[in-house]
This record gives C-alpha cells, structure tokens and sequence, in this order.
C-alpha cells in the first residue's frame, strides 16, 4: 500500500510539473522527490500548531514548538529512509563490473523512454520490455534459463562441457511430425555429435527410451547409440506412471534440461537448470524409469 502511495504521488507531481511550467516548479520538485510518509507527517504537524492555537489549547509559542517538533520529526524519518534506500541500492550493486557499469544506463534508458515519450506506444513498450526482463532476471535468480523450443545453445553446450556423466531420457510417441524426427532435425545431430564428443572424452552415457511402438527406426537408433559407448535402455509405454514421460538430460549431477512439449509432441520451450530442487526432481523421474528399462548389460 506503502508503495502504491509513493508511486501516486510521485506520478502527480511529476504531472502537474509538467503542465505548470517554472512557476512553483521548485515546490514541485520537491513534492516529487519526498518520502510521502513525510509530507503526510509536516501536514499533520502544521494542521496539529493550527489547531492548538486557534483552540487556545495551547500558547501560541507552545503551539508553533509543538509544530516545529512534528516537522523536524517527519524530516528525520525522511532522511533515514533516503539513506536506507540508498544502502540498499549501493548492496546491489556492489557485484559484477558489468552489473555496476550497465545498470544505470538501463536506469536512465527506461526512464527517458517513460517520460520523455509518456502517452505513445514507446512508453508502454518500455514498460512491457522492463516488466519482461524482471521475470527473466528472477529465472536466473532462481537457477533457470528457459528458451524457446528451436534453441539449443543449453542443451549441446552443457554437453560439451560434461566431465564424468550423462543421463537421458527420452520419450519416444506418436506425434505428427514423427516418432524420431527430433533425432533426425539438425538439433538433434548437433546434440548427437556432441554425446560422441563426449563419449571419446570418458564420460558415461546412459540414455532410456520410452516407446509406445519398438519400431526399425528406433532398433536402429539405439544399436547406433550402444555402437558409439553410451549405455542405453528400453523401457515399454505403460511401466511407468504416466507422469514420468519427460524429456529430459542430466549432466554430472549438477544441471539439468527439461522439454516442456506442445499439444503435438513438439518441443514449445526448454529449460536449463542448476536449481537443485530441478536437479533432484528430475534425478529421481530419471532413476525410475532406469530401474523398469531393459538395458543389454
């Protein structure tokens, strides 16, 4: 509430500056950049010596004391709460040079955009270009890169940085498009070229296939990907619940990728992680289904 307050009052004097030009500008400017709990606290203090002294409640000396200590008392918790905002802005930069370097500017962009073109289609592009940065930044607060379902960077770039282990999974459907035709895209061979790469540098592979259908295709892939050195298993369509259909991959424990899948099997989005609730969660879907596989060993 406290906040909804500070952004009202803030936006009606910025306004009202705007439209009243230089006269009473400094007043305004003021207004503008004062805590509102302060200007709320010099009015109560000013109303308070006005009633005192018309109520002969008090002297008028005593009234007037009386107003200067709820100003100066106001002022004071203005004050600290400036400088409280202004720690608080100097903790957060106080990280990466880049992020002290750049932060400002972005600052100083989203606020020219905001004011200096109120009213257009700039300012609300502004403010949707923000509020969407907001969410990503807290997605990688949290451990997560999502992308759309046609980037791969995360997938093929962490397995190309895996030391010791790999761990896929990977659910093998009727769709649309085709059971195995992620396999054959061009971002399938690139993660595949990548697995070889992996494979000659000693990392452990092992990958289970969920089918509905044990066709040709899928025989042929598997006994491909057992050729190369990776550990691979079959598991029937059915075994397992239902809810452990994921596409996923986990790399040395440590990170992990997740298919969020379309209505027609596609992969819409995908998500890369090293939160360790993500980790842990699709370790343990990993685990289940390489329990119930048939591997060849």
């Amino acid at each position: 509430m406290v906040d909804w307050g500070i952004s009202m009052t803030r936006d009606v004097a910025r306004q009202r500056f705007r439209e009243g030009g230089g006269s009473g500008a400094g007043f305004v400017r003021l207004v503008a950049h004062t805590d509102p709990v302060a200007l709320v606290g010099i009015t109560l203090s000013v109303t308070l010596s006005i009633v005192l002294d018309l109520s002969n409640a008090a002297s008028g000396v005593e009234s007037l004391l009386a107003g200067l200590m709820g100003i100066t008392i106001s002022l004071l918790v203005d004050s600290l709460a400036r400088a409280e905002r202004r720690f608080h802005l100097r903790t957060l930069l106080d990280g990466p040079p880049w992020l002290v370097r750049t932060t400002t500017d972005l600052a100083g962009a989203m606020r020219e955009a905001a004011e200096q073109h109120a009213g257009t289609r700039v300012a609300v592009e502004a403010q949707r270009r923000y509020e969407q940065y907001r969410l990503e930044a807290e997605q990688l607060a949290d451990g997560r890169i999502i992308r759309r379902g046609d980037e791969d960077e995360d997938l093929v770039g962490a397995t190309r940085t895996c030391v010791r282990r790999l761990d896929g999974l990977t659910n093998v459907m009727p769709r649309v498009s085709g059971e195995l035709s992620w396999w054959r895209s061009e971002i399938g061979r690139r993660y595949w070229e990548a697995n070889v790469e992996a494979l000659q540098r000693g990392v452990q592979i092992t990958r289970v296939f969920v089918y509905a259908t044990l066709t040709e295709e899928l025989s042929a892939l598997v006994e491909k990907q057992r050729a190369a050195g990776a550990r691979v298993g079959l598991l029937p369509l059915g075994v397992v619940s239902p809810h452990l259909h994921v596409n996923l991959t986990l790399w040395d424990g440590s990170s992990c990728w997740e298919a969020h899948m379309t209505a027609h099997g596609e992969i819409g989005e995908n998500q890369f992680s090293v939160n360790r609730t993500d980790v842990a969660r699709l370790t343990r879907v990993f685990d289940l289904c390489a329990n119930a596989a048939t591997f060849q060993d």
